[in-house]
């Protein structure tokens, strides 16, 4: 039996336990299972590598960047990033990956429209460092929001009427508004909103989250993180399959 999972704390919203268990059953496989290690230490890598049967697993909040220390080696995207979401495991080593990056790549640029050439990145952790590696390569300017001011180019406090009517593509990264705590949204003036805004939200559960809702109120185009997720996990299983 080969297994497969996902990392991360808390779990009780992911979708991938599901998502590959019915991929097994549609492609046949039954010499396959997929777990979710919640884990509230990364150290508690150590135990689920122990078990040799564990072939690969995907890497979540908050832990994309903590786990690069337990990494064997890595791919570039990796060490450009500096964060890792997929690690293939290999006679007991562990090789990191970033399919965050070609997930985020593809569903984003689908709805890009010319004017969406400046972006506000809202939060700065390791689900961001894949967001921004993306905009730089397809040559959109960027600022990153954060609560702190020494870690981001504004805080919340700071966003103004100018800067969101500047920067018409707005990126959630944080956790903000995931199940079970639906209500919950980045703290952006969203009354400036136009049309032409572009929402993403790298959430998925709910499929449409309060920081969706209030762009789709002042017009704007708002997207959510699921098609983003489903390739990537595709990525993943070419990667621990390869």
């Amino acid at each position: 039996m080969r297994t497969f999972g996902l990392i991360g704390h808390p779990l009780s919203h992911s979708f991938s336990k599901q998502y590959f268990n019915n991929k097994f059953k549609e492609d046949g496989l039954v010499d396959v299972s997929f777990e979710l290690f919640d884990i509230e230490n990364i150290s508690a890598i150590n135990s689920i590598i122990s078990n040799k049967s564990v072939n690969g697993f995907a890497v979540t909040i908050p832990y994309k960047q903590q786990i690069i220390p337990y990494l064997h080696s890595y791919n570039d995207v990796v060490a450009q990033t500096n964060a890792c979401n997929c690690v293939k495991v290999i006679d007991g080593k562990l090789i990191g990956f970033n399919t965050d990056v070609t997930g985020f790549k593809q569903s984003l640029t689908k709805d890009l429209k010319p004017f969406h050439t400046k972006a506000l990145v809202l939060g700065n952790g390791g689900a961001a460092a894949a967001i921004k590696f993306v905009l730089h390569k397809l040559g959109i300017e960027f600022k990153t929001v954060s609560r702190r001011k020494d870690t981001a180019d504004f805080t919340y406090e700071s966003l103004d009427e100018d800067i969101i009517l500047s920067h018409k593509l707005i990126i959630n990264t944080t956790p903000l508004g995931t199940f079970p705590n639906t209500e919950n949204c980045s703290d952006i003036p969203y009354q400036y909103l136009t049309k032409e805004h572009y929402l993403f939200d790298l959430v998925y559960n709910p499929s449409l989250t309060t920081f969706m809702n209030k762009g789709i109120q002042q017009n704007a185009f708002a997207k959510n993180g699921y098609e983003m997720l489903v390739i990537q996990a595709e990525e993943n299983w070419k990667i621990w399959n390869g």
